[in-house]
Parts: C-alpha cells; sequence; structure tokens
C-alpha cells in the first residue's frame, strides 16, 4: 500500500473512508503534491516556463497524476509536455522529445516501470541537462536531482499500527485508508553541479536533506 499509488484507482479498495475489503494501510497518495513539486522547481529554476512530464500511460494512477499536474501549471505560468513511456526502449525517444520541444525541466511521476529505469533516468537527464524533479527520494540517492515525496519511513512505521489492530482481531474493511504526514525535499549538489545548476540559498533551505 505505501509504494502502490492511489489504491481506489487501481481498484484494490472501494474508498480511503471504507476500503471495503481485506486490504486496508497507509498510501502514498497526496493531493498537493504535483503542485508543490512545480512550485519547487519553478523556485529552482526562476525562468522556467515548459515542463516535461515524465509518466507511465498504463500505470493506473499515471492519467489523474498528469491531469493534476496540468492543472496547477497554469497558475505558476508553466505549460506541461507530456511525456509517456510504455516500455524501456521509449525512454531514449522521450528525452528527445524533451529537448526538441524546449522543454526545461522534468517532473517524475512514480510506476514501477520508471523506478525499474531509474539509473538511465539519471544519466539522460543529466546528458540532456535537465533539471528533474522526483517522486521518491531513492531517486535521489541515486544521482538525482531533487525529490520531494512522502517519508517512506514514517509510512512503514504507521503501518505496524496497522498490524497491531488487525492482529487484535480488527477487520481490514473497517479500518480507513491513511494519507501521508510527513514529507521529504531532498536536493543533490553533485547532480546540480553536473548540469551546471546552482541552487537558489532559499530553496536549500527548505530541503530536509542535501547531498553534497
Amino acid at each position: 500500500m505505501t509504494t502502490g499509488g492511489d489504491p481506489v484507482v487501481s481498484g484494490l479498495i472501494a474508498s480511503l473512508a471504507r476500503p471495503g475489503g481485506n486490504i486496508t494501510g497507509l498510501t502514498n497518495i497526496a493531493w498537493d503534491l504535483a503542485g508543490k513539486r512545480l512550485e519547487l522547481l519553478k523556485e529552482t529554476v526562476p525562468k522556467l516556463t515548459r515542463v516535461g512530464v515524465l509518466w507511465n500511460p498504463a500505470d493506473p494512477g499515471g492519467t489523474s497524476s498528469l491531469k493534476e499536474t496540468e492543472a496547477v501549471a497554469p497558475a505558476l505560468g508553466m505549460q506541461v509536455q507530456s511525456l509517456g513511456v510504455r516500455s524501456p526502449k521509449d525512454f531514449e525517444t522521450a528525452f528527445k522529445a524533451a529537448t526538441g520541444g524546449r522543454t526545461h525541466a522534468l517532473i517524475i511521476l512514480q510506476s514501477a516501470l520508471i523506478n525499474a529505469q531509474r539509473t538511465r533516468i539519471v544519466e539522460l537527464a543529466t546528458k540532456n541537462r535537465l533539471p528533474t524533479m522526483f517522486g521518491e527520494g531513492a531517486h535521489v540517492e541515486s544521482g538525482g536531482l531533487m525529490s520531494y515525496a512522502p517519508s517512506s519511513a514514517d509510512l512503514f512505521r504507521r503501518a505496524a499500527t496497522y498490524v497491531d489492530k488487525i492482529l487484535k482481531g480488527a477487520k481490514p474493511a473497517d479500518l480507513p485508508v491513511e494519507q501521508p504526514k510527513k514529507f521529504e525535499f531532498i536536493i543533490n549538489l553533485k547532480a546540480a553541479k553536473q548540469i551546471g545548476l546552482t541552487i537558489p540559498p532559499n530553496v536549500l533551505a527548505r530541503a530536509d536533506k542535501v547531498i553534497r
């Protein structure tokens, strides 16, 4: 549940308030993430007007996440370029489309395919000198520029309370699915240096973790 995207869209549960079956727990979905990620990218690259969204159309939650990003972008003076990938061979083409479309930064939406291509995405972003916002801190640990995401460690710790309740007789169908409460903003200064980007002091000051 903590890493599986939107459990309602995926068909795992009926609703967050009433799961209805034998699955419950914590989701990593938070509805204001798109706006926050765009905001942080804009502060990092003030002249940013066009951002690419790398996503997997086959992922059940991908469409809703893309639409959320498209909805909040105009308020920040940005346009969104959709960069869909369905297989490993699509990534090179997606980055060529990004640079050809004069996209100056990327947001990476999580999916199993994209997670599996983590290293390649970082390499392509560096090669094309594209500031990139990831949806999971592990990508930044692997060399990506920055991420704003729910704290996985916090989600796993909170999941223990569900285990306790179920072992004491509670039914999963009666336990509402909870959303994240703790978020982390991580910046990799090594990655910034590789693409010739200077992170503004006000952005650095907001980071929960800085990799130097």
